[in-house]
């Protein structure tokens, strides 16, 4: 339970990570080697469970790579599970005020800091050979990020900005856009603005700030606006996207109109 990335944020480090989605341990392992900073396993918007969760994290073993996850929402319990895997982090979704914003950072600190129940025999703790090391660094070592994706999120903003351990703001463009009123296009000025706004508020408050970037010019630009913690690819879309490239590129070329 031990990691430099905690660290790195803090002082202000650019990092990177991947979205694994497609429930696959092949696909974990394969983009743990790709030296990511981090990967994240998707429990919201993925169909994984918890068993899957910790086959993939046993895929990235011996990379380097820091595992994290996105649990499926602000659920003491599902959080307390997801932790017992071995992650190091947790993105929890859609907080929309200090008090939910408290309960996300409860949920994965122990006692008296928290509410996480504790136990020595998961993965995390080494099936019991690690247990006292795991249980006096976990608080410490354990990343904790909200994601900002309602308009009631933005309102409440700098009183979850005051909640004590918490690391980092996730921005949710898409959730943000249909919270305000552009489902499907975050590049609506007001979503932009919106999103400036929240960029100034976290910037301001020491936290770090993350996102999603679907290009690495977008990633870049977030960069230079103070971004720190990056998703740049998403295993499915990327998978996606390269058939895709493929098949175009040998339809352009052998399957021309005829005439």
């Amino acid at each position: 339970m031990t990691s430099t990335l905690k660290k790195r944020l803090q002082a202000g480090d650019r990092t990177i990570g991947a979205f694994l989605q497609t429930m696959s341990p092949v696909a974990a392992e394969i983009l743990s080697r790709s030296s990511f900073d981090w990967l994240i396993v998707d429990l919201e918007h993925a169909p994984g469970d918890f068993a899957n969760l910790q086959a993939q994290l046993q895929a990235m073993n011996g990379s380097g790579v820091v595992p994290f996850a996105r649990a499926p929402w602000n659920d003491a319990v599902a959080i307390k599970r997801i932790l017992d895997t071995g992650v190091m982090g947790v993105l929890v979704p859609y907080v929309n005020s200090r008090q939910e914003a408290e309960s996300a950072v409860a949920a994965c600190k122990y006692p008296p800091a928290g509410i996480r129940g504790v136990a020595g025999s998961p993965r995390a703790a080494g099936y019991g050979r690690n247990a006292g090391p795991y249980l006096a660094a976990a608080n410490a070592e354990t990343v904790v990020i909200v994601a900002v994706e309602t308009r009631l999120a933005i309102d409440n903003l700098d009183e979850i900005l005051e909640v004590d351990d918490l690391d980092g703001i996730f921005i949710g463009p898409m959730d943000l856009a249909s919270s305000l009123g552009y489902p499907g296009n975050p590049s609506a000025r007001p979503v932009q603005e919106a999103i400036a706004l929240i960029e100034a508020r976290v910037r301001a408050s020491g936290r770090f700030l993350g996102t999603i970037a679907t290009t690495w010019d977008q990633a870049r630009a977030c960069f230079e606006r103070g971004y720190q913690w990056m998703i740049v690819l998403q295993d499915g879309a990327a998978l996606r996207k390269a058939g895709d490239d493929l098949v175009d590129s040998f339809r352009a070329e052998y399957r021309r109109p005829s005439g």
